[in-house]
């Protein structure tokens, strides 16, 4: 640290006078915060950082460092809300939730963030274009002064994530309101979830396009896009004005590296700080270097397969349950995740508190069952194409291989595609068939997973891959009703048809995420895919 006295403030001012200049009295002092590498298998899917087209996995691990919602997670225990950019919320009635903002809270262009932002951030310009064209169509919204265009999947992911939003308005300056067309308990989930980041509207506006907007977007995170080069790497530097304090990292860098041993060649040798996404069957190999750990475990989220129901050979419900019922699920959680992970009870989580059912269970791996269903179904060996992209989840190659082995086991013949993206995917030029997937719940009721996901207006339905009568009206009644005994005996109803007699997919583990970084290094994991790199939970032992 730089020790200013008499003599160096004299200095300073000589100096300034012989430039032409009023002497600076509040001298700067040298950044001696780290810098630190993130070596990732992929930074986000879509070639951007706007968290309305950004909802991935791989997203998630950033998206914290650079936005903020008005009610944010805590990172550090188990996702409990906590005041963000709002430091406080009441209900108002059933449909409405108002939140009073946090004074002096800035944006990354200086800006204090204000009532106009935030309804802007959920306003028709920025979430579901201007021009209100039908669903998979071009939307529009106005971006510096004339109209751009936004990819169809940004006004698809707002209306998922916001069903029934029916206006956000500003009481005054510091407060506004969240007005639901119906009612919705889970409404302050919705709030503090990924999708629901406060943006300045200065900077989406003055932005030439919506793919420069996207590829250099303004928050309020701890830390601001310095450059982003798509596929290779991610620079973020510290943002001093954030309103938690000073972030403790001067520079964080995610680089690309898809291969697990190159990320942990680089971490051992140096090269890295951090290694994300190491398999179970490697972690020993970082152990054994004493100065680099493995951090992490459980989050929230499970591993999936989805299917789709128009391919011929899946139409029929009890060829896809035979298909859940040869799955050994333990087995690939032993030999694949070294125990490191489990089978959790069907598409829900602990966290849900009263909605949890703890008497349900997945599909029970049964092979006689499966041959059993497989005749009743007539099923006479046709292809069944299962499209698996390389190590996108942790061990989906291995797993993929593991499954195959399981189906052909009862009869099944079940066919490997390997893609290169997502777009191929959920490509509907070919036939599909079977797909790997996740789901997370982005807050503490069943709505963030299973209607968000499988509901109406869920990506799988959104997609053409399924679609059930009872399921659609069920998720309506499950995100207005405010009875809760009720919405507890539906959610089940809900679990009864995705998983057991019409399955639109089957639940294979929960996903756990280890890390490897270096043992000097003060870092707790969160319970998500998130990375959080606040004062709080980011400091270097020193020697």
């Amino acid at each position: 640290m730089t020790r200013i006295t008499r003599r160096t403030v004299l200095k300073a001012g000589v100096a300034a006078s012989a430039v032409g200049v009023l002497p600076r009295f509040a001298v700067a002092q040298a950044d001696d915060r780290p810098s630190i590498t993130i070596a990732v298998q992929q930074i986000v899917n879509a070639n951007t950082l706007e968290p309305l087209r950004e909802q991935s996995n791989v997203g998630t691990r950033l998206m914290t460092s650079v936005f903020e919602c008005l009610i944010e997670q805590d990172l550090q225990r188990e996702l409990q809300q906590i005041p963000g950019l709002a430091t406080e919320w009441k209900r108002i009635d059933d449909r409405t939730v108002e939140l009073s903002l946090r004074r002096g809270a800035k944006f990354h262009n200086g800006d204090e963030v204000t009532a106009d932002d935030v309804v802007f951030s959920f306003g028709p310009e920025r979430m579901f274009g201007k021009s209100g064209a039908p669903e998979g169509k071009l939307f529009t919204g106005i971006i510096g002064g004339e109209t751009k265009d936004l990819p169809p999947e940004v006004p698809a992911v707002a209306k998922r994530l916001w069903p029934a939003l029916e206006r956000i308005e500003a009481v005054d300056k510091y407060t506004v309101r969240f007005v639901n067309k119906q009612p919705d308990v889970t409404l302050e989930g919705r709030i503090a979830r990924g999708g629901s980041q406060i943006i300045s509207r200065r900077a989406f506006s003055e932005a030439k396009s919506w793919l420069d907007w996207a590829r250099n977007p303004v928050g309020t995170g701890p830390y601001r896009v310095v450059e982003f080069r798509p596929d290779t790497s991610l620079t973020l530097a510290a943002f001093d004005e954030y309103w938690q304090g000073r972030p403790p990292i001067k520079q964080i860098r995610f680089v690309v590296v898809p291969e697990v041993a190159s990320r942990i060649n680089g971490l051992v040798s140096g090269q890295y700080d951090f290694a994300c996404d190491i398999p179970p069957d490697q972690i020993p190999e970082v152990e054994k270097h004493a100065r680099y750990e493995i951090s992490g475990g459980l989050i929230g989220n499970h591993r999936l397969l989805c299917f789709d129901k128009a391919h011929p050979e899946l139409k029929d419900p009890r060829v896809r349950l035979a298909m859940c019922h040869a799955i050994d699920r333990q087995l690939i959680v032993d030999a694949l995740w070294a125990g490191r992970t489990r089978v959790p009870k069907g598409l829900q989580w602990e966290f849900y508190d009263q909605m949890f059912h703890a008497d349900w269970s997945v599909p029970a791996y049964d092979p006689n069952l499966a041959k059993k269903l497989l005749r009743e179904a007539g099923y006479k060996g046709g292809v069944i194409p299962y499209r698996v992209l390389n190590n996108y989840y942790t061990n989906q190659t291995s797993t993929a291989q593991v499954l195959i082995e399981m189906w052909r086991a009862v009869g099944l013949n079940v066919e490997i595609q390997m893609k290169e993206n997502w777009g191929q995917i959920f490509d509907r030029n070919s036939q599909r068939g079977v797909r790997d997937w996740s789901n997370s719940a982005p807050f503490n009721d069943p709505v963030s997973s299973i209607v968000n996901q499988h509901g109406p207006k869920g990506q799988q339905q959104q997609i053409g891959e399924w679609t059930n009568a009872e399921m659609n009206t069920l998720s309506v009644e499950l995100e207005t009703s405010t009875d809760r005994p009720r919405r507890r005996a539906v959610f089940r109803r809900m679990l009864e048809i995705c998983e057991r007699e019409d399955p639109g997919y089957t639940v294979l583990h929960q996903t756990a995420v280890f890390t490897g970084k270096r043992k000097d290094i003060e870092w707790k994991p969160a319970p998500s895919f998130a990375m959080d790199f606040r004062s709080r939970n980011f400091k270097i032992k020193r020697a």
